[in-house]
Parts: structure tokens; sequence; C-alpha cells
């Protein structure tokens, strides 16, 4: 069964074209052509420098205007790159939806090399989110799959676990009540990035961490969402360097690592569950719930 949803707007590079040439005519002369069709995006390279990012479905247009309102100020002063909004492309006659132009990085997506290469992206990724984990206003963009308490995921866990699509469904099953017996997130709601996963990294030529993209589920509250990338990135060895890279940050909080874990356990079944017309994001929810197997409930 194929799971990618369809365009709910076909997008081509004429189309492209005239949105730039009506909004940003300083841009639309540049070599233009296809690079991605994904779940949420079309994504078009410009040139050398740059990428247009066009929302495929209404759904996906929320999340477009979300980057645009929040993320030019929350990402000024990162040292790790990122995909944030450099020109905005407004809803038009041609286009119902907000648009973005970002930075193209011409490094290589994370996803595409060995776990054990990926040690050298712990200390810049634990900083990326030391600096990102902010207290956010309240009125920061609600996501309700993302920095929210465990238990409100627990009916889509569940179904995917009963679904025959996740390996180990027994053994899964008990980490997974392990982390929702743990408490909530007893401090303010946090700047959390919503999908850091492999593919929403970029490595740099010497093997750290050029860039981190897709800002689509952006929100606030439980930052074990994004710590959730210890499994989801990491082996072993690379999972112990990040934790040690992250320092003091969430020590407050004795639990954040078993949340985190549960939160690796949900974001890896729900890619084994919907991937299946996707080898490449069956294969980062198969190898993530080996690494959650082999540490079990060993957490720090």
């Amino acid at each position: 069964m194929a799971n990618h949803p369809p365009a709910e707007i076909f997008v081509d590079e004429s189309l492209v074209r005239r949105l730039l040439q009506e909004q940003h005519p300083h841009l639309a002369d540049r070599p233009l052509r296809p690079v991605a069709n994904g779940w949420d995006n079309y994504i078009f390279r410009l040139g050398t420098d740059y990428a247009v990012r066009l929302p495929r479905r209404l759904s996906a247009a929320a999340l477009t205007a979300n980057e645009q309102v929040w993320l030019p100020a929350l990402t000024a002063d990162l040292t790790v790159a990122t995909s944030a909004p450099l020109y905005a492309g407004s809803p038009s006659e041609a286009f119902p939806w907000p648009w973005n132009v970002t930075r193209w990085f011409p490094g290589t997506a994370v996803s595409l090399q060995p776990r054990d290469r990926n040690v050298a992206l712990a200390a810049p990724l634990a900083g990326f989110l030391n600096a990102f984990h902010r207290p956010a206003p309240p009125d920061f963009p609600r996501n309700p799959v993302r920095g929210v308490p465990l238990a409100s995921r627990n009916d889509a866990v569940r179904g995917r676990l009963d679904s025959g699509m996740v390996p180990h469904a027994a053994r899964i099953r008990e980490l997974w009540e392990a982390s929702l017996e743990l408490p909530v997130w007893p401090g303010p709601a946090l700047w959390i990035h919503g999908d850091l996963h492999p593919a929403n990294l970029v490595g740099a030529a010497d093997g750290t961490l050029q860039a981190v993209i897709d800002f689509g589920d952006l929100t606030a509250g439980d930052p074990a969402t994004d710590l959730a990338a210890a499994w989801l990135v990491f082996d072993r060895t690379g999972r112990n360097e990040f934790r040690k890279s992250l320092g003091t940050q969430y020590d407050a909080d004795p639990h954040v690592w078993g949340r985190a874990q549960g939160w690796a356990v949900c974001m890896a079944s729900s890619l084994l569950a919907n991937s299946d017309d996707h080898p490449g994001m069956y294969l980062l929810g198969s190898e993530t719930l080996m690494e959650i197997l082999t540490e079990g409930l060993d957490w720090p």
C-alpha cells in the first residue's frame, strides 16, 4: 500500500518561474529544476544557492506559514545553518498558499550515510538543540503530534503495534508502556524542531553538521521530542557522545531520556507503518527500532 499522500496542486517549473517573476523578480532568471516531491512539499533548486519549497497539500500550507512567521528570528543567532526562509512567497492568483525560498545546502543527507559515521554530528547537533530549546511565547504554533504528552499518542502507537507492520511489537509495547508511566515535562514549553531525523540533517564534507532543515513540525513543548534523535540518528557510541555533548541542560528532569525513548518508539513505529512506498524511510524506522531494542530501558 502506498502511503505518500497525493498532491492537491500540481506544480512545475513554469509555475515556480511565474511566482518568482511576480514576487521575487531578482531571482527569476536563475536556472531552475525540480529535485524532490516529498510528503508535504515540492522542492526546486534555484541557481546554485537557493531552494524553492512549495506545499503540496493544504495541511502543509499552515506549516509553511509557521516557518515564515517564526523561523527567521528563532534561527538568527544559531551557529548551525537552517532552512529558515530567506524570501517569503505569498498566496496569489497563481498559487493559493505561502511558499518559501531558502538556502540550498550542497552537503549529503545524513540518512544516506552509515550510522557509525554520525558520531561526528553529536556535538554540533547537541549545540543546535541547546541553543534552540528556549522557552516559547504563549502564542507558539500548536502541533497535535509533537511536543505533547506521550499519552496523547498512545492510540496511534498501539494501532501501529497491532498492525503487524512493526517487528518485535511485544517488546516495543513494553518499552512504550514504560515511557507512558513517566512524569510529563515539568518545565516551560520549549521551542522544538519536531521532526529531527537523519533526512532533515545535512552533513558537511568533513563529516560534521552543515545544516538542520525542514521545520514544518515547528512547535513548543517537551524537548524529549527532539532528544529522540539519540536513537533516530545515532548508534550507541554516537548516542553516548550526543548525551555527553548536551551537558547539563536537561538534568533537572530525570525522566527526559525515558520520554525521549518513548518519542523514538512513536516515530520509528510511524516510519515502519507508513513508509512502504519509501524504502529509505522504512530502513530508518527499522534501524531506529533496533537501536531502541538494543538499549532497552538502560536510560542514563
